[in-house]
């Protein structure tokens, strides 16, 4: 499996990961859900209004943590806007609960994909295991 279907499957069947951006100096972590594959990169997506999407755009590092069945997974890199209509449609394809709030173009929906990602999966049983995607 490649590095990029490992992650995103990881994070899909977590359900939830936190996101951890920062405000100035303050870290500002919260949990998240959409994990989705695109053009050969993996998305997040947000609302444009939201704090997040602001911290983002002031400074696109970032970090993902979950845990599913044991094992942990530590997401680093940059998220980068992806302003295509047809990238917010996908995500929105995969994520229908979403659109009860988000539609492609409605100036609000914003997909993020990950720019030189690396996942460190770790568990307390098994030495950690780094790919890069």
């Amino acid at each position: 499996m490649a590095a990029i279907d490992e992650v995103c499957t990881f994070l899909k069947e977590a359900g939830t990961y936190y996101l951890a951006t920062t405000e100035g100096d303050q870290p500002r972590v919260r949990p998240f859900g959409t994990a989705h594959t695109f053009d050969g990169r993996l998305y997040i997506q947000t609302g444009k209004v939201k704090d997040v999407s602001k911290q983002i755009e002031a400074n696109p590092k970032f970090e993902i943590c979950a845990f599913d069945k044991g094992t942990w997974i530590r997401v680093t890199g940059k998220l980068v806007e992806d302003p295509r209509i047809e990238a917010q449609e996908s995500m929105l394809e995969d994520y229908e609960s979403l659109r009860r709030m988000y539609a492609a173009g409605d100036g609000n929906t914003v997909v993020y994909y990950i720019e030189g990602g690396e996942a460190t999966f770790s568990s307390f049983t098994d030495a950690p295991r780094t790919v890069q995607f």
